[in-house]
């Protein structure tokens, strides 16, 4: 279970994480959602140990991830960046194999190996582990990243913008992937998303943001609500039931609704098919 107790960070007098409290769900996929400047990326890095908070502690089981040990957070926790960038001219079986280097040290075993096979089978990438990473496409690219990670075999994964400059089909790809890490290999998966629609598809759990604190967070049903969204976005998001899935139409101020019903508010009144009046349930969730 992550654990996250009163955290807080400035950059200069910024503040950009304010008294930030919560626990994360374990064996679930969970979006931190938010505007530009929200402080989910930083929150992802004090989580991950990349930035040291001000004040406030964050634990990964019984662990402090300030005064933990680097290999036993390696051990247990996982973390993608957006920047990936690396100069070395590595290939993909390369890249993955320092999934290993918290257990190898760079002496890879046949332990090590195997679990470096089994990540690149998940994937899909054996076709490619001999290949340069800049003789792939993005999603290739993205997918290697990954196969890094799991290979790395920690309970938790963090992930800062997985789907940055992925197109529509390859982002699709991505979540799925993630999706079925946390449902058939149990990890616990936290990523940073922009798209609350993607949010609202594959996660079991929400959390919004806006301005360095979490205003809101719950199942998806909770979040997606035209009166939530707007508090944490600051703008009108209509939200219609597709399928089951509630979606946010956004693209533009006061964009119409198409073809389908919307989803319900609380206290909206609605019909059932034998047309008998329905007023919505109020979701269980209090905004900050």
């Amino acid at each position: 279970m992550i654990t996250v107790r009163n955290v807080s960070h400035r950059y200069d007098k910024q503040v950009v994480l304010n008294e930030v409290g919560l626990t994360l769900p374990v064996g679930e996929l969970t979006s931190i959602v938010g505007a530009n400047g929200a402080g989910k990326s930083t929150l992802l890095s004090v989580v991950s140990r990349l930035i040291k908070p001000e004040s406030g502690t964050v634990f990964i089981d019984d662990l402090d991830v300030q005064t933990a040990g680097d290999d036993a957070i390696s051990r247990r926790l996982a973390v993608l960046r957006q920047d990936n960038r690396i100069s070395a001219r590595l290939t993909v079986v390369d890249l993955v194999r320092f999934g290993r280097f918290p257990y190898s040290k760079g002496r890879l075993t046949p332990e090590d190996h195997r679990l470096v096979d089994e990540a690149l089978d998940y994937l899909d990438l054996q076709p490619f582990r001999d290949r340069f990473l800049d003789q792939l496409s993005g999603g290739q690219r993205q997918r290697a990243y990954i196969a890094m990670i799991l290979a790395q075999d920690t309970d938790y994964i963090l992930l800062d913008e997985p789907l940055n400059n992925l197109d529509m089909k390859h982002s699709s790809s991505m979540m799925t992937l993630l999706r079925r890490a946390a449902d058939e290999l149990g990890k616990t998966i936290v990523l940073v998303l922009h798209d609350i629609n993607f949010a609202s598809c594959y996660s079991d759990h929400i959390v919004a943001m806006r301005d360095g604190e979490v205003i809101v967070q719950g199942t998806p049903t909770q979040i997606m609500r035209r009166d939530v969204l707007r508090e944490v976005f600051d703008m009108d998001i209509h939200v219609q039931d597709l399928n089951g899935v509630r979606l946010g139409i956004f693209w533009t101020t006061g964009a119409p609704v198409g073809p389908g019903p919307l989803a319900a508010e609380a206290g909206d009144t609605t019909r059932d098919e034998d047309g008998a009046r329905r007023v919505a349930e109020p979701a269980s969730i209090t905004i900050r």
